[in-house]
């Protein structure tokens, strides 16, 4: 790391956590490219329709219980 490298780092460390978190978000975004607007249309829409389906009762929900047994499950598979 170059010296300016650091002392940036350590200026930003004194950033509320919440502004820090938010520069982390953007900074990885920026090496991973922006997503497409149509990736983002595309989980807006699917989240809608599944907001929709907890809405009208027709959604197929799983509790706690269950899905801690599943992890349980797959986690203690060789």
């Amino acid at each position: 790391m170059t010296d300016a490298t650091l002392r940036l780092r350590e200026t930003l460390m004194t950033l509320p956590e919440a502004d820090r978190a938010w520069l982390a978000a953007e900074l990885a975004a920026s090496l991973d490219g922006w997503p497409e607007a149509s990736s983002n249309e595309a989980w807006d829409s699917e989240i809608g329709r599944r907001a929709v389906e907890v809405r009208d009762g027709t959604a197929k929900l799983t509790g706690w219980d269950e899905v801690s047994s599943r992890l349980d499950r797959r986690l203690s598979k060789p």
